[in-house]
Parts: structure tokens; sequence; C-alpha cells
């Protein structure tokens, strides 16, 4: 090894030994990861499903079915919400479940709130049940699902049983495993469980179950109206009331393909991105960090190999332990995990920057219209 490569070699080690601990936090948090029961046991709660719709003709269909299929939960009730769609979801939604669904007519959304948020609070202002799940329309739950996530209650206010995430286009499969590949890194799962700490929360909106006492307790959606990431600001909510909350590998019980082309995955990364950061240069050193962790040992290689190498493989074991304990794709979407890093780096930067111009749009409605 040349002089000028010794500090380079050491700067490798570090890498790979700083990647070979975060491999090893995943494999654990991996092992912690709450499942559900295989057959759970019959719901003895009144339980709500609330649905929120806005242009989902095209998609709901196997949502409703799979909805109108759920077994062990006696007297399910479901309630939709369309909120204002000019697709023609809610005759979809008529012509699927008839009146075995409660449809209900969005309103305008008042000052002070975002799209969503909206929606779900007026969702539960008409339920009735004790336990109240909340899903997203691309989400298609197995027939036990409903009664396996209020299982997972016990002991919690709000669980996220987290879906298997379906990606199909390249795009996709790039971008969409890193959701649950962060919070297995990065995220103490039992720490997380038993910290009072709100900011120490993680959520997914795909799938929330919650208790509607403790939902209540603290503040409801009412609490995150002008939330851009209102799951995850909810469940911090929910800490902040003295509540608790979890994570469970959902993949089981529900699938959920997000978004269906690579300008879906860019957008939809892009108005939500910049608010998942505490600032931007919060968010520039996230980044850099990644970068450093997840792309610099590829680029050692040549003057460190077998540091190099160690680094990048390490960090190839880690998105392979996450897609194992998830139900996502092993090899050799993996391989890829360099790549993943930088679109990831380049889609936080395009949120910012559209933050910035105020430019941010989601199914036809400004995203910053509450931003500072």
């Amino acid at each position: 090894m040349s002089p000028a490569g010794g500090p380079v070699a050491v700067l490798a080690l570090v890498i790979a030994g700083a990647v070979a601990l975060l491999t090893v936090h995943t494999a654990v948090n991996a092992r912690l990861l709450r499942r559900p029961a295989r057959r759970p046991s019959t719901v003895e709660v009144a339980v709500s499903v609330l649905l929120p719709l806005r242009d989902e003709a095209q998609r709901v269909r196997p949502c409703l079915e799979a909805l109108l299929a759920q077994e062990s939960v006696p007297g399910l009730e479901i309630v939709v919400l369309d909120d204002g769609s000019t697709d023609g979801t809610a005759d979809v939604v008529r012509a699927v479940a008839g009146d075995r669904v409660q449809l209900i007519t969005g309103t305008v959304t008042p000052p002070g709130w975002l799209g969503k948020p909206w929606a779900c609070h007026q969702l539960a202002g008409a339920a009735r049940g004790e336990v109240l799940a909340f899903l997203d329309a691309d989400v298609i739950l197995a027939p036990h699902a409903v009664a396996a996530g209020v299982a997972l209650l016990d002991g919690f206010d709000l669980i996220c049983p987290y879906p298997r995430m379906v990606a199909a286009t390249p795009g996709e499969r790039l971008v969409q495993p890193l959701l649950q590949w962060l919070w297995l890194t990065f995220l103490p799962l039992r720490a997380m469980e038993r910290s009072p700490r709100p900011s120490l929360a993680a959520a997914g909106g795909q799938f929330l179950v919650a208790r509607r006492a403790g939902y209540e307790r603290a503040g409801g959606h009412a609490a995150v109206a002008g939330a851009v990431l209102e799951d995850i600001e909810l469940a911090r909510a929910v800490k902040r009331a003295g509540g608790r909350i979890a994570l469970a590998d959902g993949s089981g019980l529900a699938t959920c393909r997000m978004y269906a082309s690579w300008a879906g995955v860019r957008d939809g990364y892009t108005k939500s991105l910049w608010a998942s950061f505490g600032s931007p240069a919060g968010a520039a050193a996230a980044v850099l960090a990644l970068l450093l962790l997840y792309v610099a040992p590829v680029a050692l290689i040549p003057v460190a190999p077998w540091a190099g190498l160690a680094g990048y493989l390490l960090g190839v074991l880690g998105r392979v332990v996450t897609a194992r304990a998830t139900g996502g794709r092993t090899l050799p979407d993996a391989l890829a995990h360099p790549v993943s890093m930088l679109i990831f780096g380049y889609l936080t930067a395009r949120s910012y920057r559209l933050h910035r111009k105020g430019s941010l749009v989601w199914k036809g409605r400004g995203v910053d219209t509450l931003a500072p």
C-alpha cells in the first residue's frame, strides 16, 4: 500500500466498522420486531376501519374487497370518506360495497388543516368503535389483518403493523425498501416503546391501529392538523399524552404499493422529505452521513480494496436483513444500496428546494400552505 493510501485505508476501516455496528443493530431490531399472531382470537371490542379517499377510483376496489372479507371482527364498522374526488371514487365505493360501508362526503378543508389530517378527523368523528384502524387506499389486507392488528395493541395506545411494500419498477425497488431499512437500522425499537420522549417515535400511515381513548387523549388528528407527516406526528402526540406506541411487522397482514412509477416515487417523497428532518442543516448532515457510510466504501475500493469491499458488503447485508424481516426483496436489489442512497440524497435536496419555493403540491393541493 502506498504511503498516500494509508490514511484513506484507515478511513475505509473506520467506515466499515461503523457500518458493521449498524448492521448488527439492524439484525437485533429484526429479531425484536413485534409480529402478529398467525391465528388471532375473535375481537371482543367494537372496531372501526377508517378509509380516506381522494381520486382513488383506479385502485380502491381491491382495498374494499379485502375489508369486506375481514374475519374474527364481529360487527366491524367500515367508514369511508370521499375527499372531493373528481374521478368517480364514490361511485366505485357504492358499486363494490353498497350499504356494507358508511360512505360520507368530506367537507372543505378549513384553514390550519392539511387534507389528510382533516379527512381522518372527520372519519374519527363519524366512527363508533373503541378501536380505530386508519387505512390507505393502496393497502390490501389479509382476512385476519384487522383482528391481528387489534391484538397487537395489547399494552399500547397506537401501533403500526407495517405492510409489505410492493415494488415493481426500478425506481420503486431502489427507494421503497428504504422505509423499513431506515427505522430498523437507526431506531432502537424497544427504547422507542419504553421511552416517553416524543422525538423517539415512528409510524406509517398506511395501516395504523389506535385505541380511541388514547387517540382522543392525544388530541386526535386535530393535534396534527397541519402536519405533512401526520402519522409520525400523531405517534408523537400519543407519547406526549402519556401513551405508548409500537411498530410491528405487518408483512403477513397487508401489502401496499404506494407508487406505480418513478414519477410517483419522486413526487411522493419530494412532498414530505423536507418535514422528516429538524432543519436543512440536519438534513444535510444526515444525508452526508449516509453517503459516507454507504457510498464512500465503493469509491474507496480501488485504494483500500478489502476495507472498502467489506464496508460495501456490510451495507448490503443490512438491506438483506431488513428485507427478510419485512417481506421485501433481497438479492439482487440489496446490491444497489449505494445507488439507493444517492437517490435518497437527490430526493431530499429536491424536497427542500421545492419547499423553499413554496411549490410542493400533492393531489391538487398545496403542501406548503402551513409551512413556516
